[in-house]
């Protein structure tokens, strides 16, 4: 207890405190392209990540995340941005021992355990060891001692400085802003529970078993909430050239059957590895490909997952309505974009889907492209969104490396073209389909006769979606709260006006003012 009061007294210690603060001053005036707030300016990009390292892991991982968001950052800061590595020197050999106490109250379950880490990381480290059951080599990670505590007061203090900010941006932005925090501390809450990671694992095991994917093998029986033990797997990086070219691995193949389990997790099963880098994808020496680290996974909602392919085929299909309604759907555009500034942009999007003759232009080259068309409009990039652009980041990564002439666009969207039908449940058999239409006509028909009744009763209820109902619910909060402000400095004007004092008519003639003011703001709104 006292040493938790320790750790949370030191990371709240006033410097950090103030360094965590300029970290959010710079992020917030970046993403709404102001040059000050008060005295303060953005850092500039070198500033920024000196003073990120300085912050420890938890705002390494959340400038990881940040790296990816175009619509926050010019491009200076996302190339400094991505120099931020997640490598941390090992814990020290006092902090070692009692971690992995902590971890292995019975230290005999190994007859082997290396001490010296194969990797380490700012949540933890991982060592190689031997089981003495059954004599497999296993691979164990451990949680860095403390990382837990460290990790919810950051979270914590994010949170308090985020509430600090909050009256001095628009909805829009505080939205963005609020969501990606939200996101970030629920994976990261994630990333320092083994237990948690233990549970991605053996799901994804079992959701992707038919994949062709290989994943480790957890030990349940030997895993804690501070350590996971699983089978140890070998093979060369995904991004090491020299070790694949020895393996004389066909690099094609493996990208294709990368790209379909991309497209796997992100428009059919809905849940997602959110933390794909080369280290996490390894090639046996048989040609396998392995999937490791699955402390950081999400769930792309139905909803979700079914907009992404309604744009992606309306980007196919040239459809500038089915485009708009899955973008909002996506919660991407609100009411108050302007949707015929978005028609030019809808058509260079659908001529990059139409060519047969592309340019070396990549996927995030077009991303970041439509991002900067889109900054002046009212919009937001949801966080599911951000990890569908790193894994097109990083399949287009490592496809370039390897695979002369290739390109992004060329070569991964016509993959997920093929795969629309399957997506969305439509590659069933033509006899199947019409077998199963038939047996719904009745039920339609009832559905429509109740349609009817409630249409001439005026019973006929209209359900919005959430990001509908919440973009009406946001601008009547400000309209009312500026009719408050209104009746207030009328109210008080009128009440000076009455006093006898002298310097009752120039506060009454203030409070006009400033009701003056109100009402002007007012019509703005309007």
């Amino acid at each position: 207890m006292i040493r938790d009061l320790l750790i949370i007294i030191h990371a709240c210690r006033p410097q950090r405190s103030y360094a965590i603060f300029r970290f959010l001053v710079t992020v917030f005036l970046l993403f709404r392209r102001r040059q000050r707030w008060l005295f303060w300016r953005p850092l500039q990009p070198d500033a920024l990540v000196a003073n990120i390292q300085t912050l420890g892991a938890s705002f390494l991982k959340l400038a990881q995340v940040l790296a990816t968001r175009a619509d926050f950052f010019d491009q200076e800061y996302l190339d400094a941005l991505r120099q931020l590595h997640d490598r941390m020197p090992p814990m020290s050999a006092k902090a070692y021992r009692r971690a992995f106490r902590r971890a292995f109250p019975d230290p005999e379950v190994f007859s082997e355990f290396s001490e010296e880490p194969l990797a380490s990381a700012s949540i933890g480290q991982v060592h190689r060891a031997v089981l003495r059951k059954n004599g497999k080599q296993v691979a164990v990670k451990l949680l860095r001692e403390d990382i837990r505590i460290r990790v919810r007061v950051d979270i914590q203090l994010l949170r308090m400085f985020l509430v600090l900010f909050r009256p001095l941006f628009t909805d829009q932005t505080r939205h963005s802003i609020e969501s990606v925090l939200r996101a970030f501390s629920r994976v990261i809450l994630q990333e320092v529970s083994m237990q948690q990671e233990l549970a991605n694992l053996e799901h994804f095991r079992q959701v992707y078993t038919d994949a062709g994917i290989r994943f480790p093998v957890p030990y349940r029986e030997h895993c804690s909430l501070t350590a996971l033990v699983m089978s140890y797997e070998e093979g060369a990086r995904f991004d090491d050239a020299e070790a694949l070219a020895r393996l004389d691995v066909p690099f094609r193949e493996l990208m294709q059957k990368l790209v379909l389990f991309y497209t796997e997790q992100m428009l059919v099963k809905g849940y997602f590895h959110a933390d794909p880098h080369p280290g996490n994808l390894l090639i046996s020496p048989q040609g396998e490909l392995i999937l490791l680290d699955f402390g950081m996974v999400s769930r792309i909602p139905q909803q979700m997952r079914q907009a992404m392919i309604y744009a992606v085929k309306a980007a196919y299909e040239r459809d500038f309505e089915l485009l708009v309604s899955a973008t909002r759907k996506m919660g991407i555009l609100t009411e108050n974009s302007d949707f015929a500034a978005l028609a030019g942009i809808a058509e260079s999007l659908f001529d990059v889907f139409d060519s047969d003759h592309l340019d070396a232009s990549s996927m995030q080259e077009l991303a970041f492209g439509i991002l900067e068309v889109l900054h002046d409009q009212p919009f937001k990039l949801p966080q599911d969104i951000i990890y569908v652009m790193r894994a097109s980041s990083l399949i287009e990564g490592l496809g370039t490396r390897y695979v002369e002439n290739f390109n992004g666009i060329k070569d991964i969207l016509p993959i997920l073209r093929q795969n629309l039908a399957r997506a969305l449940g439509e590659d069933r058999l033509s006899l199947d389909k019409l077998k199963h239409e038939i047996l719904q006509l009745p039920l339609t028909a009832v559905k429509a006769r109740r349609v009817i009744e409630l249409t001439e009763q005026g019973d006929l209820v209209v359900r919005m979606s959430p990001l509908d109902r919440q973009f009406l619910l946001d601008g009547l909060a400000g309209q009312l709260k500026q009719l408050g402000w209104l009746l207030l400095y009328l109210g008080l004007a009128f009440y000076f006006q009455r006093l006898e004092q002298a310097w009752a008519f120039y506060l009454s003639l203030a409070c006009l003012g400033l009701a003056v003011t109100t009402l002007i703001k007012k019509r703005r709104l309007l």
